[in-house]
């Protein structure tokens, strides 16, 4: 089953769409922004994606500018994505899918929808950041963190715990995206570590705190309006914590990002990744991508993108503005717990979340 749209905003505005041309006719490829169908010719490869997309179309130029082959994007949201490959089946213009969250490869997994990813390739990235079967690879990792207001709250008050947020001593001061994927990944933790009883009971105290903001559409949506005092405090992926900063300027951002106490629930690691549909008709040239995607070349790309994420292939530096991930204590949790993360979504529906 899958959940309501999730439309987030996906940078639409036309300086993002005059930097997505300017970076594809630097690199001489054929790109396509927005939602309309596309097609593939014989050294054209079509991407359907659901990452960022500056992100994407800089590791597109970059591919393109290496290898010759043209890549065509399709950008969307990550269920429109799934739903779409799914409809489409074995009549699917997609060669490769690349997405924020592993959840959605997984479900395409589930129906027998993807390829098997080159062993080389798997081999660029830790083998725990990708699929069990070889199905998709990971791409690179976020980590969860609460993001606060730093005129509203001290240091000393901030919680340790993602299980504190459910307190009524946060009524009234904490907001929630649940439509946004990255939650489900925290969800499934707390029901891991707590049982789902007690995961339950836990969203259910969220949704009570966060009264009328339960529904928030997005995490730049939290970011932001916690750096404007609208609300107190937000669970986000940190690295839109620092995207924020990159736009407006760390001095006009009102607000940190902490992270939780080492293996705490809420402290999660969560992977992207990208996939080949089973359908393609370009084996090699979508193998070729991935292989670039996950190499020391393209993950530097990634690195010295805004996304603010941290790479996977090892011995390629994060930005420089992250703590590096290898400080960091999330909570042991890979992308095969997590699976398709349906377990998280009914959870969100019973708590009258979604």
């Amino acid at each position: 089953m899958r959940p309501p749209t999730a439309r987030r905003r996906r940078e639409h505005g036309v300086a993002v769409v005059v930097l997505a041309l300017a970076l594809c006719a630097l690199a001489a490829t054929s790109c396509v922004n927005g939602t309309g169908p596309v097609s593939s010719s014989s050294n054209t490869l079509v991407l359907y994606n659901a990452q960022h997309e500056q992100t994407t179309s800089a590791i597109v130029a970059a591919f393109t500018k290496k290898t010759g082959i043209t890549v065509r994007v399709k950008n969307d949201d990550e269920d429109d994505i799934t739903a779409q490959i799914e409809a489409e089946g074995s009549r699917s213009t997609a060669d490769v899918v690349y997405t924020e969250n592993s959840n959605w490869l997984q479900q395409l997994d589930d129906k027998g929808l993807l390829a098997a990813v080159d062993s080389s390739t798997l081999a660029n990235v830790p083998v725990v950041d990708s699929a069990t079967n070889g199905k998709w690879v990971g791409v690179s990792a976020r980590v969860s963190a609460l993001v606060y207001n730093t005129d509203d709250v001290s240091p000393s008050e901030v919680p340790t715990s993602v299980l504190d947020l459910a307190d009524p001593r946060w009524k009234g001061k904490i907001e929630l995206a649940p439509s946004e994927t990255d939650f489900w990944p925290i969800i499934d933790s707390v029901a891991r570590q707590k049982g789902t009883a007690a995961a339950l009971a836990w969203l259910k105290g969220l949704r009570t705190n966060a009264g009328s903001n339960d529904n928030i559409p997005d995490n730049e949506t939290l970011t932001s309006d916690v750096s404007k005092g609208v609300t107190d405090m937000a669970l986000i992926n940190s690295y839109y914590f620092y995207r924020l900063q990159a736009e407006v300027g760390a001095g006009s951002v009102h607000a940190k990002v902490a992270y939780f106490a080492p293996r705490d629930p809420g402290y999660v690691e969560d992977v992207s990744g990208a996939a080949i549909v089973k359908a393609t008709k370009h084996q090699a040239a979508a193998q070729r991508f991935l292989a670039f995607l996950t190499s020391a070349a393209g993950q530097s790309v990634l690195a010295h993108s805004d996304s603010f994420e941290y790479p996977l292939h090892p011995g390629v530096a994060a930005n420089a503005a992250l703590t590096p991930l290898d400080q960091l204590q999330p909570v042991p949790f890979t992308p095969a717990q997590l699976g398709a993360g349906l377990e998280a979504h009914q959870l969100l529906i019973q708590a009258g979340l979604a």
